[in-house]
């Protein structure tokens, strides 16, 4: 059995940037701006992620502990809180050494200068010593300058230090960071092999370690139904009181249906307590074996309860939508399979939906659990849930692989919007855009993504763009 893969809390690094020579000039100054950024250290506190603060960083010594010190701390994120002016060799040793990117706080203490209460000082050093207190912009372009020319990204966040617009752009940041983090470390679990024919599903497995890290498993379908073989009457009968309190089943589905749906369930739950999975991707036929093929044709129901409680199960071996999955749902977005079903010129919305999984904890009421006679396209047949998304603002996700052979994330924002379904028996939604139905089928198709996304809750593109930065991935945002 695998060892347990422990995902650690965020650890965020924070410093501010001053120049020693004005604290005997200006009296105050320091405690004030040292003040600022203790500001700063408690709101980030308020994450939940593990907050290294190093205070104000002044002279360029300290910039090479400080650097030191953010890398044996194992910082994920630095935020560079400029207080006044500084100069630019406080700051380079620091990002340097740390190798983690870094996002330029440029915050005034006050949306402005009180310019009569200023200029009523009548001590220009008392005058010069305010002035510094608010010139927070002034070291931002040398900054920039020095950043660009050593070939370090870096981004900003620009505002007054107490605009609750700056804070969700700031808590967007570590939301991305604690989303990277975690996949990091996430064990993906691929069962199965390939939809043939697919060919936009194929995947680069190494590309997708390289790029979030983590791990991926490799797991034969035989071994799930090895495990389903010993499953107990009593774990059955615990399974099918979950599937009555989760879902709404429908009186056409069989006592013997719903058996074999909850015994692979605990099955489902057995394989990804022994790997430690954090998300799986699947597909097998089945044919020729019939252990497996029954083990296949009744994965949906529980599938969906893993994808509900942070495991993401994607069908079709479809890997990169399993990330995408992975990364809504730890966004607190959900994160459920689609693809395009059909369009609606008349409502101008585009119909989407998939078989198989669905993610329950975004559905627009309660499941229905249907039996099915055909798994349209695959063998078998069984029960398959049948939802749409809340109705409301959502998000589209794609992990697209390139010609170049790098990864790109696609997003979308829209609106789950009432209105007639497709009552098939699988996932279906009504989804609205600003730019119209036509415009972002023909501008999500130019891009090049697989047919699957992801889909979530919310309007969270500017979230998924910062991750993309984090993680050196180009973000295309087509509305």
């Amino acid at each position: 059995m695998p060892g347990k893969i422990v995902t650690p809390a965020l650890k965020v690094g924070l410093f501010g940037i001053g120049l020693d020579a004005y604290w005997e000039q200006f009296e105050g100054l320091e405690q004030r701006l040292r003040g600022y950024i203790e500001q700063v250290g408690s709101k980030l506190q308020k994450s939940g992620a593990e907050i290294i603060n190093l205070g104000l960083i002044d002279t360029t010594e300290k910039a090479f502990e400080a650097g030191s010190r953010f890398r044996r701390e194992e910082v994920e994120i630095i935020f560079l809180y400029v207080t006044t002016y500084a100069l630019s060799s406080t700051v380079l040793p620091v990002i340097k050494k740390a190798k983690v990117p870094v996002i330029v706080l440029n915050l005034a203490p006050e949306p402005a200068i009180n310019y009569a209460v200023f200029n009523r000082l009548n001590n220009r050093t008392t005058m010069t010593g305010e002035w510094l207190a608010h010139c927070s912009a002034c070291a931002v372009p040398e900054i920039a300058n020095v950043f660009k020319r050593s070939g370090i990204p870096f981004y900003q966040v620009t505002g007054v230090l107490n605009d609750p617009a700056v804070w969700q752009e700031i808590d967007d940041w570590i939301s991305a960071a604690k989303v990277a983090n975690i996949m990091y470390y996430n064990r993906l679990g691929l069962m199965g092999n390939y939809y043939g024919g697919m060919l936009d599903i194929y995947s680069n497995l190494t590309m997708q370690c390289a790029v979030f890290g983590g791990h991926i498993e490799i797991i034969e379908v035989d071994e799930l139904s090895a495990i389903r073989q010993q499953v107990t009457e009593e774990e059955v009968n615990k399974q099918l009181h979950v599937f009555t309190e989760s879902f709404d089943i429908q009186a056409d589905c069989s006592a013997d249906e719903l058996k074999r749906a909850a015994s692979t369930s605990a099955a489902m739950d057995k394989l990804v307590q022994k790997y430690n999975l954090g998300s799986i991707a699947y597909y097998h036929k089945g044919t020729g074996n019939p252990l497996n093929g029954d083990t296949m044709g009744s994965v949906i129901l529980g599938s969906s309860l893993l994808t509900s409680n942070g495991v993401p199960v994607a069908g079709e071996y479809e890997v990169k939508n399993a990330q995408a999955m992975k990364i809504m749902d730890n966004f607190g977005a959900g994160g459920s399979f689609t693809e395009y079903y059909a369009m609606d010129y008349t409502d101008d919305v585009v119909l989407m939906g998939h078989d198989g999984p669905c993610h329950p904890a975004i559905a627009e009421g309660k499941i229905k659990v249907k039996p099915l006679q055909v798994y349209h396209g695959k063998v078998g047949s069984g029960l398959s849930v049948e939802m749409s998304v809340k109705h409301g603002d959502v998000t589209l996700l794609s992990v697209v692989e390139t010609v170049e052979g790098n990864l790109m994330f696609l997003t979308a924002e829209a609106q789950s919007v009432p209105g007639p379904i497709l009552e098939i028996g699988n996932t279906n939604s009504r989804y609205k855009f600003a730019i119209g139905a036509k415009n972002f089928v023909e501008q999500w198709n130019a891009l090049g993504p697989a047919h699957h996304c992801a889909i979530g809750l919310g309007h969270i593109a500017s979230k998924i763009i910062k991750l993309g930065c984090l993680l050196g991935i180009e973000t295309v945002k087509v509305c």
